[in-house]
């Protein structure tokens, strides 16, 4: 059960520091009510995470996530790439063997969220569909019709998506990411291959349940330190659910490298789920 020190781990969640971290939240300002999350907060869920990363000031930010993925252990990691900011971008262009593009989407665009999609791979090398229904301004439920667009586009394009799950960080509700919501979209997109972040809490027996009625159905681990892996999950990924947990950090938005591989040892994976969590289960989904 000890953990392997030779596997090169994927991470499918990782962001490429900046020097203008405060600017990453404002697309979900409107939602904010409360005067701590809109002026005093680095970012909206800060309240939940202790020793928020701090990243110094440089000129090569790509050499920083580098270096903390090579301190770690990390091969591949999932960053997003996004119009109009070089650096994602560049980062896929000069390191096609260290990071894996992601693009976040906008239901509420309609076709034109569909037709950015759809450059995103083409033109910025995406591998992979993100959203976040609670972030969304208005907010779109995981089910909802505005959704079906774009994971139509996922099927067709033959890429995952990764969608947040579960009670939001941010303090903005969180009925639009409801676990239940995702059973519908499974069984009328069964191609798709469906990825939640953000822990499923506290549906995460509900999302075992979907997980063994889906075949394309995953959890990602971001956002949680591995001490606070859901009992549920680990038990699922310990019996039949081996092929459906995949790792995902959360650097540098609220957890540093060093307080996940600090952790990471004392999960209790049985010996055969550990390769398939760090690193197989997201080279399978993500057909690499």
């Amino acid at each position: 059960m000890a953990m392997p020190k030779d596997i090169g781990v994927i991470d499918l969640m990782l962001e490429l520091p900046t020097d203008d971290r405060g600017t990453w939240y404002d697309f979900m300002k409107p939602l904010l009510m409360d005067q701590e999350s809109r002026e005093l907060f680095k970012f909206p869920a800060e309240y939940m995470f202790k020793a928020v990363p701090t990243v110094r000031e440089s000129d090569d930010y790509i050499g920083i996530a580098l270096d903390e993925m090579d301190k770690y252990g990390i091969e591949k990691a999932m960053i997003s790439v996004r119009f109009g900011n070089p650096l994602g971008a560049r980062a896929l262009r000069e390191h096609p063997d260290r990071f894996i593009g992601s693009y976040a989407v906008e239901p509420n665009l309609g076709m034109e969220g569909v037709r950015d999609l759809r450059r995103a791979v083409e033109e910025l090398g995406a591998k992979a569909a993100t959203a976040f229904p609670a972030g969304c301004v208005p907010q779109v439920p995981i089910n909802d019709k505005k959704f079906f667009p774009i994971y139509a586009a996922c099927v067709d394009l033959d890429i995952p998506i990764f969608v947040c799950a579960g009670i939001p960080g941010p303090r903005v509700p969180a009925a639009c990411q409801h676990v239940e919501l995702i059973d519908e979209v499974c069984w009328f997109f069964p191609e798709l291959k469906f990825v939640t972040r953000h822990g499923c809490e506290p549906w995460t027996e509900l999302m075992v349940k979907l997980m063994l009625k889906y075949p394309n159905l995953y959890y990602s681990t971001s956002a949680f330190a591995p001490k606070y892996y859901p009992k549920a999950i680990i038990d699922f990924a310990n019996t039949r659910g081996a092929d459906k947990i995949m790792y995902a950090g959360y650097f540098p938005m609220g957890l540093s490298l060093e307080r996940i591989f600090t952790d990471m040892p004392s999960v209790p994976f049985r010996d055969h789920v550990w390769p398939k969590f760090l690193r197989e289960n997201a080279l399978r989904v993500l057909k690499m």
